[in-house]
């Protein structure tokens, strides 16, 4: 994995996307953590919705890309397994609402979901 959370085609997706900066910021999340999500998945041979809580922190704790950028403590473990397990919840709607598995969904699917989900909100 990259130091980067996001690749420069995911930045760039989000960037032209009507959203506001909190929104960006949430679809980004939600982007990266599909990313943890699926790597996770890959490594235990588990589906993304049976990943444990603890799954996500240890990957957290042993992930070097993550070490080498932020100076890791039990805190930020937390913080940050909050924040990757908090994004299973639109990822969990983008899925059922196209119709398939999170590990299936794209960069471009996330987005336009988070679109649409401001859009219904300032209506």
């Amino acid at each position: 994995m990259e130091s980067d959370f996001l690749k420069p085609e995911e930045c760039a997706e989000v960037d032209m996307a009507l959203l506001s900066s909190k929104e960006k910021f949430s679809a980004r999340l939600a982007i990266y953590a599909l990313r943890v999500l699926k790597q996770i998945a890959g490594e235990t041979g588990l589906s993304v919705a049976e990943i444990s809580n603890q799954q996500v922190m240890d990957w957290v704790r042993n992930d070097e890309s993550i070490q080498q950028s932020i100076q890791v403590d039990a805190s930020f473990e937390n913080f940050f397994t909050n924040l990757v397990v908090a994004s299973l919840r639109p990822l969990r709607q983008i899925a059922t609402e196209v119709g398939g598995a999170i590990e299936q969904l794209t960069v471009k699917q996330v987005v336009a979901w988070f679109e649409k989900d401001a859009k219904i909100r300032r209506e």
